[in-house]
């Protein structure tokens, strides 16, 4: 595997997302507006290196801006890595591709997605939960996507699987205006990047 060092001092924000658009345009639409927002604050993006879906609009219009893209793809997949990213990472597994992506991340953002993008989700609480990591995590739960995170969350918790305060792992936002706010938030309070 090729070495990705980010040694850039501006922030990197990590996007798990769906490799499909799904059935609402609006997902598009805010996933194209995420990706301007993200060049517009200077911070660079890291994803799976798909051109496709949520993922593909997210990391086209960060580009598009004028912002640096760095996409993390498993070798066995080669011909969906989208052209044009400031660099790629290719990976053996999908596992180490996630790993790559949260590493070189100084936050992560989750927008709708399947169950990959839940995989990813409940894997970097996890890692938080063990107290591996300080990084922010924000679950975008645009139009009441993802309503019953908390539900389950609260329901492993009520049945004393995880600590009450498991919770508070991550932050949710619902708009976009949320959403970078808190990743200033988040930026700001930051002295390193490589929590």
């Amino acid at each position: 595997m090729k070495k990705f060092e980010n040694n850039n001092p501006d922030r990197t924000v990590c996007v798990f997302c769906g490799s499909r658009p799904g059935k609402n345009a609006q997902f598009v639409e805010v996933a194209e507006k995420i990706g301007k927002s993200i060049a517009q604050e200077g911070w660079n993006l890291i994803y799976g290196a798909g051109s496709s879906g949520l993922m593909g609009t997210v990391a086209k219009e960060t580009m598009a801006n004028g912002g640096k893209v760095i996409g993390v793809i498993p070798s066995r997949f080669p011909e969906e890595a989208l052209p044009g990213l400031y660099y790629t990472v290719r990976t053996t597994t999908i596992q180490e591709r996630k790993s790559v992506m949260f590493n070189c991340s100084d936050a992560v953002v989750v927008l709708p997605g399947g169950i990959g993008t839940l995989e990813e989700f409940f894997e970097v609480l996890t890692w938080k939960q063990l107290g591996w990591h300080k990084k922010p995590v924000i679950l975008f739960n645009f139009e009441g996507y993802w309503d019953n995170i908390p539900s389950l969350i609260a329901n492993i918790v009520s049945n004393d699987f995880a600590e009450l305060d498991s919770a508070q792992l991550y932050s949710e936002a619902r708009t976009l205006e949320d959403l970078i706010s808190r990743l200033r938030d988040s930026f700001s309070s930051l002295n390193c990047s490589n929590e």
